[in-house]
């Protein structure tokens, strides 16, 4: 039987233990991000911010993409990024767990997405729980919003500014509050 290895154990939800032989290779690879973070967050260029941010996720960025540094991610490769995204600064991935951001996504300032978590028991408190996030078409995450680890965000939705996001949010709503609560509904 093939063992996979902890990154392919993270992406599909798997609880790493601290004690895990590979929990040493998640922050061996946070600093080869780092690395190129540092590089990406003290451009001023598009497109070299684009050719940056394809090196950190492993997949093409699309020139339509617009990131307005500086972002940080702690892996990269679990983070994929549709067309005409909008990454507004100072936006946190922690992306673990894996980040989906479809087309037409617009992300404000200060927008933290974070797929892992923790126990709350004491005795387990260092292991590391990864679940995905998924951020549908056309959707708007207001200023420092924080969507938490297993979420979606619906087509078209809306995240109120400050919002911290623990539950899946519909279609075509408007969310706010902490937790985040249903608004209303948006007329399409």
């Amino acid at each position: 039987m093939e063992t996979k290895d902890i990154f392919e154990r993270l992406r599909i939800g798997e609880t790493i233990l601290p004690n895990d032989p590979e929990e040493y290779r998640m922050r061996e690879e946070a600093f080869i991000t780092k690395k190129l973070l540092v590089q990406m967050n003290n451009t001023a260029e598009p497109e070299e911010i684009r050719q940056l941010l394809s090196q950190v996720t492993g997949s093409e960025i699309d020139a339509s993409v617009v990131v307005f540094t500086p972002l940080y991610i702690n892996y990269g490769k679990h983070t994929k990024i549709g067309k005409n995204v909008f990454i507004n600064f100072d936006c946190v991935f922690l992306d673990l767990g894996g980040i989906t951001i479809e087309d037409n996504v617009q992300l404000a300032p200060k927008v933290s997405l974070l797929t892992e978590g923790h126990p709350t028991s004491i005795a387990d408190r260092h292991s590391l729980i990864p679940k995905p996030i998924l951020i549908k078409k056309n959707a708007w995450i207001g200023a420092n919003a924080t969507i938490l680890q297993g979420v979606t965000i619906g087509e078209n939705a809306v995240v109120a500014a400050g919002a911290v996001v623990s539950k899946d949010v519909p279609d075509n709503t408007i969310v706010g509050g902490i937790p985040a609560r249903f608004i209303k509904d948006i007329n399409t």
